[in-house]
């Protein structure tokens, strides 16, 4: 039975996974403290906690609760900053055979791009994802909500690394469509879908907010109808394009639902504060959904719901010309 995937197969670099499922980022911090838990050299890929040029304090508390189907986060983007990242967990990043995806957050487009440019030649690091939508930030990632923006800091990266480009999409838009060929046509090596949406709990006996700062972002299972959705309208609209599905991966069948959407591989986020171990239990699960089924070869299952493309349109006859979009940006 094969479980793995080669993510990027027409990029020069590539992105070979041993199986489809990685760890999203904001969940699995930067994977130091899960290696003292589980063997992660089992996982697909890493994608580390969102990097941001200088180091960010996150947001007051509470900052995590629980609703229904799911939880708010409303972290703020804490993190460490790059020039902390690559001095003190690259090193241990080098020593692991699991790819790590480097996630990285701005405010402008010169943040992302600097960003880029600092970890393009980093060794240990496979590829980048931006973030380029964030609920629970005041000021910035609000880039993933206009196809023009979003080409433009997409475009920005593009150009400072050769390293695989993911760019993670927010679900916070009337067209995920559009968004999604712009930042393809603007240098995207593949995409993430989706982060998670805004949301809200009040406190009803204290008459306010539950979380500090007032708004967070829903994730877990009742966003995964979403995100299942949204995937398949992209892997119709953007075939060449490989997708990662996100949001309310809880087991195997889970992963699976997305994979046959349309998705090369998921990635699994609120699941793991319910049990440290679910990515392993999330790879076992779509072995044995394999096994049932009788499917030697995971990418047998990849886009099995999509409608077949009729025999006389090719793949690139689908998608929207490149240039149009980087002559705009």
């Amino acid at each position: 039975m094969n479980l793995a995937i080669d993510l990027l197969p027409g990029h020069k670099r590539g992105l070979s996974l041993s199986n489809p499922v990685i760890t999203a980022s904001g969940t699995f911090a930067n994977g130091l403290e899960y290696a003292k838990i589980f063997d992660i050299q089992r996982l697909g890929a890493i994608i580390s906690k969102a990097i941001t040029l200088k180091p960010r304090r996150g947001n007051v508390q509470p900052r995590i609760i629980e609703t229904a189907g799911g939880m708010l986060n409303s972290i703020g983007l804490q993190n460490i900053g790059i020039s902390a990242i690559l001095k003190d967990v690259a090193p241990v990043w080098a020593t692991w055979r699991v790819p790590v995806i480097a996630n990285i957050a701005g405010e402008t487009v010169s943040d992302y791009a600097e960003l880029a440019r600092r970890l393009d030649g980093v060794s240990c690091v496979s590829g980048i994802e931006m973030n380029i939508s964030c609920p629970n930030v005041e000021s910035g990632l609000d880039f993933g909500v206009d196809p023009r923006a979003a080409a433009a800091v997409t475009y920005a990266v593009r150009r400072q690394t050769q390293l695989p480009l993911l760019v993670k999409l927010s679900p916070n838009v009337t067209d995920i469509v559009s968004v999604a060929t712009a930042v393809a046509d603007a240098g995207a090596d593949a995409l993430t879908l989706i982060n998670t949406f805004p949301a809200m709990r009040i406190d009803v006996k204290a008459r306010r907010p539950a979380l500090g700062w007032g708004s967070g972002g829903l994730s877990g299972p009742a966003l995964r109808p979403i995100a299942v959705r949204m995937v398949y309208q992209v892997a119709r609209a953007v075939p060449s394009v490989p997708i990662i599905g996100c949001g309310g991966v809880m087991s195997g069948e889970d992963a699976v639902e997305f994979l046959m959407a349309g998705a090369s591989a998921v990635q699994v986020g609120t699941a793991t504060f319910l049990n440290p171990q679910a990515p392993l239990d999330v790879i076992d699960g779509v072995a044995a959904f394999m096994h049932r089924e009788g499917i030697e070869d995971v990418r047998e299952i990849v886009g099995a719901a999509l409608p077949a493309a009729p025999e006389n349109q090719t793949v690139d006859a689908k998608r929207a010309p490149a240039e149009h979009l980087r002559s705009r940006v």
